[in-house]
């Protein structure tokens, strides 16, 4: 055989034929949807543990103090309030719990005053961090109040933080819920009466979460709601179909973010933003 014959025969057999490279884009593909579906397999599982492991497990804990103390979470047993943090409410600017025997005046949330601040374990977060009326922090702390009543807690992070909880966004960053309990007044965007306040949820947990409680994810209607951050103590009517307000790559009018269009666009390394909600609680 001369040369240029086995020269042109060893070309002929180093090629790939439109066939094989057919087969190896779709075992490719094959396997880089297979390693999408497994993320969202493994998200959503990730999410389904947050829902039954710490936030249900602190609505457990919440109505398990009830049943234990006979008032809710902060409330005065002597003369309830039915309020979380009861037992710091004042009438006629007496303490609730010794002032108006004889009840001259009415024993109503319009009567009483030094209500609604939130309580949380440690320093909790700051008066207006989430919006315009974000509660104080009470001077009652959430874990000794459990403690005291031998009330037991989801493990969270561990001993001392049981009310925070650590999970990974879908970009890859840490990000920290942490529980804390309030009384809401009437006819607030947000809830009314004693509540969960759940901060520091992605948008895709948040929406999860408010179809396991209400059966579909609508962020100003049901048990279920987003803290409005413009303004908490706003009062308007329940609007149906009311989309969550940010969603994993963008927040629509957040300073923070926001370009000069209004919408602040987020890059696939960046931490997602997170959001506050708000769980009525049953009693």
């Amino acid at each position: 055989m001369t040369k240029q014959k086995m020269q042109s025969k060893v070309a002929r057999q180093t090629g790939f034929t439109l066939v094989e490279i057919a087969i190896v884009l779709v075992i490719i593909g094959l396997i880089l949807g297979a390693l999408a579906v497994g993320k969202d397999v493994q998200r959503n599982a990730e999410y389904q543990k947050i829902g039954n492991k710490f936030v249900y497990e602190w609505k457990r804990s919440y109505d398990g103090f009830y049943q234990r103390a006979g008032v809710v979470l902060g409330d005065s047993q002597i003369a309830p309030t039915n309020m979380v943090d009861g037992n710091l409410v004042t009438i006629g600017g007496q303490p609730a719990a010794t002032a108006n025997l004889n009840g001259a005046v009415a024993g109503v949330p319009a009567s009483y005053g030094n209500t609604g601040h939130r309580i949380c374990n440690g320093q909790g977060f700051a008066k207006d961090s989430v919006g315009v009326g974000d509660p104080e922090i009470s001077t009652q702390n959430l874990r000794t109040l459990m403690q005291q009543i031998g009330n037991r807690m989801p493990p969270g992070r561990g001993e001392g933080k049981e009310d925070r909880y650590v999970y990974t966004d879908t970009n890859g960053n840490p990000a920290e819920i942490q529980i804390c309990f309030q009384w809401n007044p009437a006819a607030q965007i947000q809830g009314a009466g004693n509540v969960m306040v759940i901060r520091g949820l992605t948008p895709d947990l948040a929406r999860f979460l408010d179809q396991m409680v209400d059966g579909k994810p609508d962020a100003q209607e049901g048990r279920f709601r987003q803290q409005n951050v413009a303004a908490n103590t706003t009062n308007t009517s329940n609007q149906a179909a009311a989309q969550w307000g940010a969603n994993n790559t963008y927040n629509q009018g957040n300073p923070a973010i926001a370009s000069a269009t209004g919408i602040g666009q987020r890059l696939d390394e960046d931490q997602v933003i997170l959001v506050t909600a708000i769980w009525v609680m049953d009693q």
